[in-house]
């Protein structure tokens, strides 16, 4: 079969990148020793491929052009300046004109769930390249628009499950995520879960439009492939001149989305500064492009002036690839008291470093870290306080984390991975043929 894979290769996106190259990475050593099958890249022409050496008789790269002009624009110049001071200005001026020419502020159309808009130009460019079957490593409403089979993989539902987040619910992001996931899941092939409890809110939320159990499996993420485990004390001194790094710090590497709770950690230091009289230093790496994103951060940079901990929080923006694994190795613990999961990214591949995790009592992430984390109340200022307080003091306590998770972690390889996946595509492809005869 040609098999066509429509992955997310912007660093800024995450998990969802991260998720993208160790999808690649699998299917690139598939087709070097096993398969049979063509493999097609869909580019738009900007996607660095310097990680991964695709087998040339295996995979054609074809670009393609999945956005509307306005939002590769966009995209385009987000990327090419970075973030910084050039960034806030622009995101003034820009908010300036918009309340001055637009104001009030225009309403996004939104969509009916029960009908799709079809995407012909994009159908056809994929039944010209002859594609079988589409993978896609994220969501996207590109799988049931066009009308290809196709396998997507949905790694939360938080609209349906947590709706009082803005970014899953405001200025209809709520209705187009149900379009998106409830047609996304309708008429999938076969639906990728990161977990059992991914797998049970897929079916809880869907079943009722056909989504049957058989039809959802599960695929557990991986840590980022990118990131070098050994590294040396020099690179971490390094990592820590060019960031200005302190000697001791907490890491929490997120974007500043409302649910990564960023506030209530900075609360938290507060509160051990005042209480405990301890000075605990943490260091925010992650973008904050975007309306809300960016009045996060506003909000969270204010309440550490205002809370008397300036010195102890060290936002440094984007962290590359390279700078990452330092910066990992260096930290103290990581501390991520999310309020969404099911389950995440950075808790594998902190335990890869040997880093302590401290992260939320919640459904689906207690399932992912068992006894490898100190696990905190993420609406508790005082628990989170807590949590920090035994991994900061505790030497003994961190040592047991860093050992009970790199246990865990290699319960789980590559290997697994790229097994897993396989058979999730052997399937797909068998229910395409019993389809088609």
């Amino acid at each position: 079969m040609r098999i066509g894979i429509l992955p997310n290769l912007y660093p800024a996106s995450g998990g969802i990148y991260q998720y993208s190259h160790n999808i690649l990475r699998a299917l690139n050593a598939w087709s070097e020793n096993e398969s049979n099958d063509q493999f097609v890249l869909l580019s738009n022409g900007t996607h660095d491929l310097s990680f991964i050496s695709l087998k040339q008789d295996r995979w054609e790269i074809k670009r393609v052009v999945t956005s509307p002009l306005r939002q590769r624009v966009s995209d385009g110049v987000r990327r090419l300046l970075g973030e910084g001071p050039h960034r806030d200005a622009l995101r003034w001026l820009r908010r300036q004109l918009v309340t001055s020419r637009f104001s009030p502020k225009p309403m996004r159309k939104l969509p009916d769930p029960e009908v799709i808009r079809h995407r012909s130009d994009l159908r056809n460019c994929f039944l010209r390249s002859k594609l079988d079957l589409l993978l896609y490593p994220y969501p996207t409403p590109i799988s049931f628009e066009t009308g290809v089979p196709y396998v997507m993989a949905v790694h939360d539902l938080q609209h349906r499950l947590q709706p009082e987040f803005p970014e899953v619910s405001a200025d209809g992001e709520w209705e187009y995520r149900e379009y998106l996931f409830r047609n996304g899941c309708r008429y999938a092939t076969l639906i990728i879960a990161d977990s059992n409890v991914g797998k049970e809110d897929v079916l809880n939320f869907y079943g009722v439009y056909g989504v049957t159990e058989d039809r959802v499996k599960v695929l557990p993420y991986l840590p980022a492939t990118y990131l070098a485990v050994d590294v040396s004390e020099a690179e971490r001194r390094r990592v820590r001149t060019i960031y200005h790094l302190p000697d001791r710090y907490l890491i929490y590497p997120a974007q500043f989305w409302p649910h990564k709770n960023h506030a209530r950690v900075i609360q938290a230091l507060a509160l051990l500064k005042t209480e405990y009289h301890i000075d605990v230093s943490i260091v925010f790496c992650g973008s904050h492009s975007g309306e809300i994103r960016e009045s996060t951060y506003n909000k969270v940079m204010s309440l550490r002036s205002e809370l008397g901990i300036d010195s102890e929080i060290h936002y440094v923006g984007y962290v590359s690839n390279e700078d990452m694994s330092a910066v990992y190795s260096g930290a103290v613990a990581l501390v991520m008291p999310t309020f969404f999961g099911p389950t995440n990214i950075p808790v594998l591949e902190a335990w890869a470093f040997g880093c302590p995790v401290l992260t939320s009592d919640i459904r689906g992430i207690r399932d992912q870290v068992g006894d490898a984390a100190v696990l905190v109340d993420p609406r508790s200022v005082e628990s989170i306080a807590g949590g920090i307080y035994r991994l900061w003091t505790d030497e003994s306590l961190r040592r047991s984390l860093a050992d009970t998770g790199r246990c865990r972690l290699s319960k789980y390889t590559a290997d697994d991975f790229r097994n897993r996946l396989i058979e999730i595509l052997e399937e797909a492809k068998d229910r395409v043929r019993s389809k088609a005869d």
